[in-house]
């Protein structure tokens, strides 16, 4: 009667408790495209160029920048970065990003391999209020989620990283969304 009652609850709850067991972490790497990126120099006069960062897990961080706002994707390499959708997300407004910690949302698979999904990356960007301001700075900050491989490379959403409870928004995000998040269909969380 007890291994019926086992394999019932088994049958009911399998997919559940697999995802259950699944284990999910973060993993944390730092990048300053002035002293550990590789930089290429644009080819216009508001291309900015690009960078290529350390990142973690075979993955590299591509950042590229042009008339004052950023893009970063990751990949295996920069030219696979660089195809992604997220190599051309940005704001609207002036925003930036040329250094930062990164944490990588890690999951641990049931064949015992770990791999990164998503990342959360805190951005410098512009507010309302700071067009009102004489010096120039932009003071908002944001949290973007961005899905990793396989399956395309994209923002999955966007949060004031100002807020309170942010940080376990953007995680909560990032683990509930951003594996089934479909890029170039899906839109981002705001």
């Amino acid at each position: 009667m007890r291994r019926l009652i086992s394999a019932i609850v088994l049958a009911v709850l399998g997919p559940a408790a697999a995802a259950q067991a699944q284990q999910v972490f973060s993993a944390y790497t730092s990048f300053d495209a002035d002293k550990t990126c590789k930089h290429t120099k644009g080819r216009a006069a508001e291309d900015y160029g690009s960078w290529v960062c350390p990142g973690h897990a075979g993955l590299i961080v591509r950042l590229s920048a042009g008339d004052q706002r950023m893009q970063v994707s990751f990949g295996r390499n920069p030219r696979a970065a660089a195809n992604e959708v997220a190599a051309s997300q940005s704001f609207p407004g002036f925003n930036s990003v040329y250094k930062g910690t990164i944490e990588w949302r890690m999951e641990k698979l049931p064949n015992g391999q770990v791999r990164p999904f998503a990342t959360i990356l805190r951005w410098t960007t512009r507010t309302a209020a700071d067009a009102e301001r004489e010096d120039g700075k932009s003071t908002g900050q944001t949290f973007v989620v961005t899905r990793l491989n396989p399956g395309g490379v994209c923002h999955v959403g966007y949060f004031d990283a100002r807020s309170p409870g942010a940080n376990e928004a953007a995680r909560k995000l990032a683990d509930d969304k951003a594996r089934t998040f479909k890029c170039g269909v899906d839109d981002p969380t705001k």
